[in-house]
């Protein structure tokens, strides 16, 4: 007995196609190089081939542009993986070649990873919730960075500390989507679930949170931060242990950081026999799948 293999040929082809959400077909037409497709279904295709590891065509290939790193907090919370994925298909589009640099836990700083992508002669760096949306950091690296010589974009945390493009969402915004949301379904004990204070992106939700429950409940900012906000991870397990306690001053709702967070609130309502959302309600924040 001999075990059936699937064409290679054709495992590529619907692997491609699925990256990019085009037909096999049209993959087929895009490598032979025939005519037809359309140019920026063209560049989905090279670039889901570049996403995927396949060598392209050498009719197909282009002078890279140079690298792009993209330096990242941590792989574990599902956002930042999505985040470089969609990340390293624009650049792959453009020309440039992306460079994933993750900090881990006892491995490099991002200070070190900035100074070995440097070294490698980058064309830019994309820092994703790094020490820019720190408060407790020194912002000069990125002025010591500019004077270098190399472009670079910021994510989340936006400060006006520096003078960089920035792309962050509006977390005073999603706390008061978040807040009006379950004072509707009827909760008037309503938690925050977030990370250590020192970040921007803690201190403009509590902001946004601490106005909303004012104004859509009528409770005092003192009594809103006291009682209502918890502080931990944004970990399952940080979310977990900052759900408990707030369950335990009697929320029956629940507003998470991260969703990670969220799924750490579930956790700890399950494990007191809640359900979600039936029992309480949990939100989380980042879309992650």
């Amino acid at each position: 007995m001999r075990p059936v293999q699937s064409n290679p040929v054709t495992t590529r082809l619907a692997d491609i196609a699925a990256q990019a959400g085009v037909s096999e077909a049209t993959v087929s037409r895009v490598l032979n190089g025939k005519p037809g497709v359309a140019a920026t279904t063209r560049q989905s295709v090279l670039a889901a081939l570049d996403v995927l590891g396949y060598e392209r065509p050498v009719r197909l290939r282009q002078r890279s542009e140079g690298l792009v790193g993209l330096i990242t907090p941590e792989l574990e919370n599902p956002i930042f993986p999505a985040l470089a994925q969609v990340i390293g298909q624009a650049l792959t589009r453009q020309g440039y070649t992306p460079v994933l640099a993750t900090q881990t836990p006892g491995g490099s700083t991002e200070d070190e990873l900035t100074e070995m992508l440097v070294d490698r002669g980058v064309a830019g760096i994309i820092f994703v919730s790094g020490l820019h949306a720190d408060t407790s950091a020194d912002m000069q690296r990125y002025e010591q960075l500019r004077a270098q010589g190399v472009p670079f974009v910021l994510v989340d945390g936006f400060s006006p500390k520096v003078q960089a493009p920035f792309i962050s969402p509006d977390d005073r915004a999603a706390m008061a989507l978040a807040v009006t949301h379950l004072v509707s379904l009827g909760h008037t004990n309503i938690g925050l679930a977030l990370g250590p204070k020192r970040f921007v992106p803690v201190q403009r939700k509590i902001e946004g949170f601490v106005r909303t429950m004012q104004e859509q409940l009528g409770l005092s900012p003192a009594d809103i931060e006291e009682r209502l906000v918890q502080h931990s991870l944004y970990t399952l397990e940080g979310g977990q242990a900052a759900a408990t306690a707030l369950m335990d001053r009697a929320c029956t709702a629940v507003v998470c950081a991260s969703d990670m967070m969220a799924l750490g609130a579930i956790r700890a309502a399950r494990q007191r026999g809640l359900e979600v959302p039936k029992d309480i309600s949990v939100v989380g924040f980042d879309d992650s799948p």
